[in-house]
């Protein structure tokens, strides 16, 4: 798993609460030669307004032309495996044309199931596809991890697990690669905070545009084209499991369960901290600041 892999801290900078300016910069063409493109929230209504009734592969068309830096974050969840399906058709709709894939981000936690790594291979060599694999700063092995943050930290504190495994290394991802818009898997049907996101965001805290073009699918819609088109995904689907995150915070869904009630059993939280404002994990920080110095933290 060491392809692309990048190990090295970075900052990632924010951008106007209002709108966001893009700084697209396609594989292509210059900086200098691109225009600025900035959204505001009545451009992103109206896009929102156009997008939403189209099907993903016509959402993606026109994300493609759209957004010239565009990239998608995956964690090889089935949602994640069908945009990676649909973006390979369009490539093949102008065979004639210079390919214009879109590159993955994948953040490697070091704790992800063995068939989980098992799919990225067989991802990699069913689409050719490059996949940027991010790590936790400084650590590329289980054994590294534990040895500066101790074992089991993702249980002794879940914040800053998050924020170590998934959220730093994913604000280093949108750094180095100057990610400008990013492709989700998210979808309504998941549920909780996922259960009104539009098409388009606007994520101003950490300057990208964020697309989740089957917004508005159903599980049985995505398993459907899964099965359909022969798609590649991960074993554990065909034991219980519906989501699939972690090893150490994953578990098999019951008959009628929500989708994503296997993440995180039994704890109030439903998202690890990527999709969340990052203010919160400033704030938590501060106060794990403040609790160490053995100073009074007042109450939220």
């Amino acid at each position: 798993m060491a392809d692309d892999a990048h190990t090295e801290t970075s900052s990632q900078s924010s951008g106007d609460h209002g709108s966001v300016d893009s700084g697209f910069v396609s594989p292509s063409t210059s900086t200098v030669s691109l225009p600025r493109i900035s959204l505001t929230q009545p451009h992103l209504k109206h896009l929102n307004k156009q997008l939403e009734s189209l099907h993903p592969m016509d959402v993606l068309r026109f994300c493609k032309i759209f957004f010239p830096n565009l990239y998608q974050s995956t964690a090889f969840g089935l949602t994640g495996l069908v945009t990676v399906d649909m973006l390979s058709k369009l490539d093949a709709e102008s065979p004639s044309a210079t390919p214009q894939p879109v590159d993955l981000i994948f953040l490697d936690t070091l704790y992800h199931f063995q068939e989980t790594y098992d799919l990225v291979e067989r991802v990699r060599e069913r689409y050719g596809v490059r996949v940027h694999v991010f790590k936790p700063a400084d650590v590329d092995t289980v054994g590294q991890f534990e040895e500066l943050y101790g074992e089991k930290l993702y249980d002794m504190s879940a914040e800053l697990y998050d924020w170590i495994a998934k959220v730093e290394p994913l604000q280093r991802a949108y750094s180095e690669l100057k990610v400008a818009a990013v492709l989700t898997g998210r979808r309504r049907s998941q549920g909780g905070q996922r259960g009104d996101i539009s098409v388009l965001e606007l994520d101003d805290e950490r300057g990208v545009i964020k697309i989740n073009p089957l917004a508005n699918w159903s599980f049985a819609q995505v398993k459907a084209y899964v099965d359909e088109h022969k798609v590649p995904y991960n074993a554990l689907l065909d034991r219980g499991y519906k989501s699939i995150g972690d090893w150490h915070s994953t578990v098999p869904v019951g008959e009628g369960e929500d989708e994503r009630a296997g993440r995180w059993k039994g704890q109030a939280k439903t998202e690890c901290g990527i999709h969340n404002k990052q203010s919160r994990y400033a704030q938590w920080l501060e106060k794990s600041a403040l609790q160490q110095q053995g100073q009074e933290v007042p109450a939220a």
